[in-house]
């Protein structure tokens, strides 16, 4: 290099950082020897801190305007005074432009389930996952606690970090929220903000603060989802005798089907027998033939019996038999006010304005015997 490249790269020049990239989180203005000129002009963009690094110390952090660096408080960092040194300046100062902005959309999820006690299933496990966002509120400490002397730091680099503590504190505040997991979906918000609220009181240990965090999806075990959705098809199919002689009846009438048309081929041959062994005429028996006798059909199966819940103080018993509930309402534990449900109710229903249960409370002990 020329001794007048040399001292032209010794003016007055400008400071500035303009990013392309959404993850970058700080970066530091590279010159050559660290050589920071006097009277250098110093821009801090919106979104931006300038963190003035000097000997390795943090000597001064910059908020968004124009700076000029020739105050007395800082060195003077030109080359041109320092002849004794041949060229080289003592002063080694740099800048590390920390991106205060927010940097959204980063994810979190749980590795591992998490175990809870669910007042209606009991102990449970679950899974979780979100987004989130994270922002740098004390450029000086992020620098000093995470960055280091990393030239180039991005969000990639302390997003494992964060995922970890949210995790933590979701499990946390999960086993004492004491929300069912049933209501878990209605309460995501509630439960974003405890989480986020907890976490930022951690991290802010970084220069850190966390403005938002998202739950997106909590899930049960497979084994547990599948159980509940067999529950669920129980709850809107209702009378289950009524739901099979529909199937049955939608499989007789399948058009176009194979198995449809022969079901209905053989169905059709059974009437025509039947009718042959009743009527007289071409379809009737030959003089000296004893008449078709049919079997008589089989009896229809017997009708399941009902099973009731009882809801009391907040919470749901049962499954109850109506013998047992008989027993229940003689001995005063139910009542014609208590609220009962069973598989075809639209809701929790007072026992008094059931027909089936109404006659429990009618039915009068027979007067004592005579001493």
């Amino acid at each position: 290099m020329g001794i007048l490249d040399f001292l032209s790269g010794q003016f007055i020049d400008v400071i500035h950082w303009v990013d392309d990239r959404q993850d970058r989180m700080v970066w530091r203005f590279e010159r050559e020897g660290h050589e920071i000129k006097y009277g250098a002009k110093l821009t801090v963009r919106e979104g931006q801190a300038a963190v003035f690094v000097h000997e390795g110390q943090i000597a001064d952090v910059f908020t968004p305007g124009l700076y000029l660096l020739e105050t007395n408080n800082l060195p003077i960092l030109t080359s041109l005074q320092h002849w004794d040194h041949g060229f080289r300046s003592p002063f080694k100062s740099e800048i590390y432009f920390v991106n205060t902005t927010r940097f959204t959309d980063l994810k979190w999820g749980t590795k591992n389930p998490v175990i809870l006690r669910d007042p209606e299933f009991g102990p449970t496990r679950i899974r979780a996952y979100g987004t989130y966002a994270v922002k740098v509120t004390d450029p000086a400490l992020f620098l000093t606690e995470i960055v280091g002397t990393d030239g180039e730091f991005t969000a990639d680099e302390i997003s494992f970090q964060i995922r970890n503590v949210i995790v933590q504190e979701f499990s946390r505040a999960v086993a004492q929220a004491g929300i069912p997991v049933l209501d878990m979906a209605a309460n995501t918000d509630q439960l974003g903000a405890v989480v986020a609220r907890e976490i930022s009181a951690t991290i802010a240990g970084y220069g850190l603060t966390l403005p938002e965090l998202y739950v997106e999806n909590i899930s049960l075990p497979e084994d547990v989802e599948k159980a509940l959705d067999k529950r669920t098809s129980m709850g809107v199919v209702g009378d289950l005798n009524r739901y099979t002689q529909f199937q049955a009846a939608e499989a007789l009438t399948q058009a176009g089907s194979a198995a449809g048309n022969a079901m209905g081929t053989g169905f059709g041959a059974g009437i025509g027998m039947a009718m042959g062994g009743m009527a007289p005429g071409p379809w009737g028996p030959r003089p000296g033939q004893m008449p078709v006798q049919t079997a008589a059909p089989p009896p229809p199966p017997p009708q399941p019996e009902r099973v009731w819940h009882i809801a009391e103080s907040g919470q749901s018993h049962g499954p109850y038999s109506t013998a047992r509930l008989g027993r229940m309402a003689a001995s005063g534990e139910l009542t014609r006010d208590t609220l009962v449900w069973s598989a075809g109710l639209d809701g929790w229903t007072q026992a008094g304005e059931l027909n089936e249960l109404a006659r429990l409370f009618t039915v009068m002990p027979p007067p004592p015997p005579a001493p």
